[in-house]
């Protein structure tokens, strides 16, 4: 072949020598094998072993007295109380914080970082601290609370005041999912949906919640979890009334504080299997988005 001919090339034509590609297929960290060891092992020490210590014990309880301990009355009201407030606080936080990264991402406007900074909030207070918070806000002595005390709402010590702990915690799952999709979002396909008659609320359900969608079900269900286990914003404002205002993390103390361990196990497992549960929508929930992204 003249040298013409090569200079005329695609680069594509030309392979890279079988060294070259073994050298830059490398990982900056040291192989597979070593780091995938590395892995389980941290995993296992941090996690998976504490994890099954709760079911090693639930499981020398035998089904009677676990089912007696994890389905007593109480406890179904523990899990009743800690569902609804979760999904509830969910819902809410899909619609507001949607509307917070709308905000966030589409509009610049003096103090935006101040308010993306406030966004993260929640996830750097203390939960005590947070609940305290809440309580002095929403009770019936507070400032919000004591103007809406006389009209007969009560929002703290009951599970009103639940859920507004968990739509503090849960809120930034939500923002921070839609984030990163709303910025990818390519604007053009709303002008064209636009220039083609369609009104703007049907720009945002058929052009724009579609694309959205799986990431706000993924801090939906991130949300959802987080709710699920917190305890420490939401007792100062709960009440903690059995059967009225007990989450299921408070019902697992008490029985602690009582060193009735089997049942403080036996209601731990139940919870545990939940936020399994709830891992496994999420990831579900990443697969399909992934493939939906793909196409």
């Amino acid at each position: 072949m003249s040298s013409n001919a090569l200079a005329l090339a695609p680069p594509r034509a030309i392979a890279l020598p079988r060294s070259g590609r073994r050298r830059a297929r490398r990982s900056v960290i040291p192989g597979f094998g070593l780091t995938m060891g590395l892995t389980l092992a941290w995993l296992s020490l941090i996690v998976l072993i504490p994890l099954s210590t709760v079911f090693v014990r639930s499981a020398g309880m035998g089904w009677t007295r676990f089912a007696e301990a994890a389905f007593a009355p109480r406890a179904l009201a523990a899990y009743q109380i800690s569902f609804a407030t979760s999904l509830g606080a969910a819902a809410i936080n899909a619609v507001f914080g949607l509307l917070t990264a709308w905000v966030l991402v589409r509009y610049d406007f003096a103090g935006r970082r101040i308010v993306n900074a406030l966004v993260d909030l929640p996830f750097a207070l203390p939960t005590a601290v947070a609940g305290i918070a809440l309580t002095a806000i929403y009770a019936s002595n507070g400032w919000i609370g004591g103007l809406l005390a006389p009209l007969g709402i009560t929002l703290a010590y009951n599970p009103v005041g639940i859920m507004l702990a968990m739509i503090f915690v849960g809120l930034p799952f939500i923002v921070r999912s839609l984030e990163p999709v709303l910025e990818d979002f390519n604007a053009e396909v709303e002008e064209a949906a636009r220039s083609l008659g369609a009104r703007p609320v049907q720009v945002f359900v058929r052009v724009i919640l579609p694309e959205i969608l799986p990431a706000l079900l993924t801090g939906f269900a991130l949300a959802f979890a987080r709710g699920l286990g917190e305890y420490g914003s939401v007792i100062f404002i709960a009440g903690n009334m059995p059967f009225k205002s007990e989450i299921a993390p408070l019902l697992i103390v008490t029985h602690l504080e009582q060193y009735d361990y089997a049942g403080a196990s036996a209601i731990a497992t139940v919870m545990l299997l939940a936020a399994f549960a709830l891992l496994l929508v999420i990831n579900l929930i990443q697969a399909w988005s992934r493939r939906r992204m793909e196409r």
